[in-house]
């Protein structure tokens, strides 16, 4: 890795006059309450932007989220399969996931979001916020926050259709329609995937474990006035996937025919009003739902279900003053959320099932300051007024400074919170899992400092993290009664590491990005107890990411490097701890244009690595796949 940086910074070390390519200055949407200029906060940050996500043309996002230093990828199997993210160590309900504005952490999923179920077809932009964000965003925004948007409505008209078909009987098409000039626009999209996949358990004797998944997606913004903007989104996500569980009676990994349906439903409406940043003044209202069911089968025999929706409410008001050469952004907003859960099942005769509900109310504090041209601080606190459990209040400071013109030092303190699942306080199975209601959230406290360097066609920085989380939620099993259950850990576990990116412009219509991850991730459940290294986080991780337009060919490709990692083997008891071995997954894809048509070939696990994200769960080889694609206007 550090062979191929040289030579990436020579070759944009050389002189290359005849290069016009210049790093993008990037607007971010979550690094503050308010959009904010990348090169102008004191968290880490990573964009993934439409060029690069058409050059690399993924099935699901996930393929593209697992390029962005310090995030992991498990998937247990198969595509479509039970696919868990983590941000620098962090659990996988540790991080907060917004599509178009909308939160798709899911509570009838043990507020984790189902990352196996978010398709890259009508998905235009992709930004990662790393680290607590609490203070600004809330619940599960402990690790870092993920923010998905779909195409840009007010873009002009554009009709973009894809087909394409593969190995393994895979099957895709997408359409993605816009209309609208720079004041009005709507834009819609669906899409349309699906997989034979491979044997997840059985070594290729047992039966082929598949997905299918339908997004629509429709966006929608008028602006009546220069300052002023209505919008609407909403997104509906309907997914299928075939999976290998365990024998009912050995409870141990078996080629079994368990299946799983899924189907999510979000809405979201807003206005606001002062959105130019001369305004002295700026208002947003908005609100947004969500409704998603969970339902798992063996064959054809429904086994249980669980379901949830989510009402939010909420407004924002912001004002913008200048004092003595300074600038100075004062936001207060507060928002109401409201769930409810259900879960329902046959294989117990229902008696696992419940209905339950929550709220909270929450007000958030923010104060933006730009000192001059070279310091920017930024302050946040946050309180949330839980009815179930403990309240809390979460804090996060920032800065960042430019030293000399285009090296700026930063760095950020901030605390995270993450609520218990109704799992966890509730319970599921009968007589064996009862839950815990008295849970307090989860909390961790972090730092980072870093420094970042911007040149016209490069981008180089270096960050080092720390972070501990306290009143971890764990399960606990009570040998006298053979009850299980949870409760909060009364010791810390910690995470730290470095990250180190490069974002490089070296040739006209070339860019490429590289980043190194070193994390060091240990639990500890009891106070001064044992540190044991936590699962499925490798303690080294990499990628490279490279998109390059060339008269009519565009070529896309990434190569994602995964260390080892610590897993635990459950078809022995009590599930000895077990080592998963270092892969590279290698994709690329090269298309051709022909006036207004595209056609192209993609490859995925290119190395035809084998490996294992989940003990025991085979992942698929090499896969080949080609298609056409028909793309009108801008």
């Amino acid at each position: 890795m550090s062979a191929l940086l040289f030579i990436l910074l020579q070759a944009v070390t050389a002189d290359s006059a005849s290069s016009a390519d210049a790093v993008e200055r990037e607007i971010l949407v979550t690094a503050s309450r308010a959009p904010v200029a990348a090169d102008s906060i004191g968290v880490s940050a990573t964009v993934i932007g439409e060029a690069r996500i058409e050059a690399l043309g993924e099935v699901q996002a996930v393929d593209l989220l697992r390029l962005i230093p310090g995030v992991s990828v498990a998937v247990s199997g198969s595509r479509g399969t039970q696919t868990q993210l983590r941000i620098r160590g962090g659990e996988a309900n540790h991080s907060l996931v917004f599509i178009d504005g909308i939160g798709f952490n899911d509570p009838a999923a043990g507020n984790e979001s189902r990352f196996e179920s978010f398709s890259a077809d009508g998905i235009g932009r992709i930004e990662v916020i790393r680290g607590p964000q609490s203070a600004l965003w809330g619940s599960e925004a402990l690790g870092g926050v993920i923010a998905l948007e779909g195409p840009d409505p007010l873009r002009g008209d554009r009709l973009d259709a894809t087909i394409e078909y593969g190995s393994r009987d895979s099957a895709r098409a997408a359409l993605a329609g816009t209309l609208g000039d720079a004041r009005h626009g709507v834009t819609l999209t669906a899409s349309h995937a699906r997989s034979d996949g491979i044997d997840i358990v059985g070594g290729g004797a047992g039966d082929r474990d598949g997905f299918e998944n339908t997004t629509l997606a429709l966006r929608a913004v008028t602006r009546p006035a220069p300052d002023g903007e209505l919008g609407i989104a909403a997104r509906h996500i309907a997914a299928e996937s075939e999976f290998d569980g365990f024998d009912p009676l050995s409870f141990l990994r078996a080629d079994t025919l368990d299946r799983s349906e899924s189907d999510t439903s979000a809405v979201r409406g807003w206005a606001a009003l002062g959105l130019g940043p001369a305004a002295p003044w700026s208002i947003t209202a908005e609100a947004q739902y969500l409704t998603s069911g969970n339902d798992n089968f063996l064959g054809d025999a429904p086994l249980n279900r669980t379901s949830a929706e989510r009402f939010v409410v909420g407004g924002q008001i912001e004002r913008r003053i200048a004092v003595a050469g300074s600038r100075h952004a004062l936001i207060a907003a507060t928002e109401r959320e409201d769930e409810n859960f259900a879960a329902r099942d046959q294989q117990y005769f229902g008696l696992t099932d419940q209905d339950r509900s929550r709220g909270r109310t929450a007000f958030i504090g923010e104060w933006r300051a730009e000192w001059g041209r070279s310091i920017v601080t930024d302050l946040a606190v946050r309180h949330d007024d839980f009815n179930a459990f403990a309240d809390a209040t979460t804090i996060r400071a920032a800065a960042t400074a430019e030293v000399v013109e285009g090296l700026h030092v930063r760095g950020s303190w901030g605390e995270g919170i993450a609520q218990p699942t109704f799992f966890d306080l509730y319970g599921f199975f009968p007589g064996s899992f009862v839950g815990n209601p008295d849970l307090a959230p989860e909390r961790a406290r972090g730092y980072e400092v870093g420094v970042e360097w911007r040149g016209e066609r490069v981008v180089l920085s270096a960050t080092g993290f720390r972070s501990a989380l306290r009143d971890e939620i764990v399960p606990v099993f009570d040998s006298g009664t053979f009850l299980s259950s949870t409760a909060n850990a009364s010791g810390k576990s910690r995470r730290q590491g470095i990250e180190l990116a490069a974002a490089l412009a070296p040739l006209p219509g070339l860019r490429i990005d590289v980043n190194y991850t070193l994390l060091d991730a240990d639990d500890q459940q009891v106070v001064e107890g044992l540190r044991i290294r936590e699962v499925r986080r490798p303690r080294h991780g990499a990628s490279l990411a490279l998109d390059w337009e060339t008269g009519p060919l565009l070529i896309g490709a990434s190569f994602a490097y995964v260390g080892a990692r610590k897993d635990a083997d459950f078809d022995v008891f009590p599930a000895p701890s077990v080592t998963l071995g270092d892969y590279v997954l290698a994709n690329a894809r090269i298309a051709c244009r022909i006036g207004d048509v595209e056609l192209f070939a993609r490859v995925e696990n290119l190395l035809d690595a084998h490996y294992q994200d989940a003990f025991g769960y085979a992942t698929p080889g090499i896969g080949g796949h080609a298609g056409v694609r028909l793309r009108l206007g801008d």
